[in-house]
């Protein structure tokens, strides 16, 4: 079975959402998506390497590309059909960020005591599975943040730092990412309700 699905023009999350309901109701086959942006390719992928299904890009002009993900066919690769792709994923710890501030009151202190939240994170282990970043929070992640050594330091250990791209978008901060990778809410929905614990921060 072959499903082709024109996502041009929509936002984020919505060629993943519209791609993930088609890969839900096959056994087997092919659903390719077509977006106007590199972002949704970027997302695209992420979902079908979660999924643990093979996936090809396509760039068919300026502004159009196409992501084909295949289901029901195991790849030399490695690759392989997920039996239950809606299954918890069963990792650990997962750290909601939603404001370039903890707590509520004083600015000042606030960005204070964030700084050394972060600073604690690093420094105490076992380190989270990913940390993610949306609203005010994706302040933290961009090239001048006071914080960005520390989250650099986290990538490295192997925690996933995810930023809102709709949340970068609105503050006009996408071009400024300095850590970690921009991914939308489906994501981020995903992460948290896949953790064995899930602690918010704002």
């Amino acid at each position: 079975m072959k499903k082709e699905i024109d996502a041009k023009g929509l936002a984020c999350p919505r060629p993943v959402i519209l791609t993930k309901k088609e890969l839900d109701v096959i056994s087997a086959g092919e659903v390719k998506t077509l977006v106007d942006n590199q972002v949704a390719v970027e997302n695209l992928s992420r979902l079908a390497t979660s999924l643990k299904l093979s996936y090809e890009t396509e760039v068919l002009g300026e502004n159009s590309f196409a992501v084909t993900i295949k289901k029901g066919e195991s790849e030399d690769t490695g690759v392989v059909e997920a039996s239950n792709v809606n299954a918890p994923s069963g990792k650990g710890t997962v750290i909601v960020i939603q404001s370039d501030q903890m707590g509520k009151g004083d600015e000042a202190l606030g960005k204070i005591l964030m700084k050394s939240y972060i600073y604690t994170v690093k420094e105490t282990t076992p380190h989270p599975e990913a940390i993610l970043f949306y609203n005010s929070g994706v302040r933290l992640t961009v090239n001048d943040s006071p914080l960005l050594d520390d989250l650099k330091y986290l990538e490295n250990l192997g925690v996933e730092i995810v930023s809102c791209g709709t949340c970068l978008d609105f503050y006009e901060l996408k071009e400024k990412l300095g850590v970690g990778i921009i991914s939308n809410m489906y994501t981020i929905y995903e992460k948290m309700s896949g953790a064995n614990n899930t602690i918010t921060i704002g």
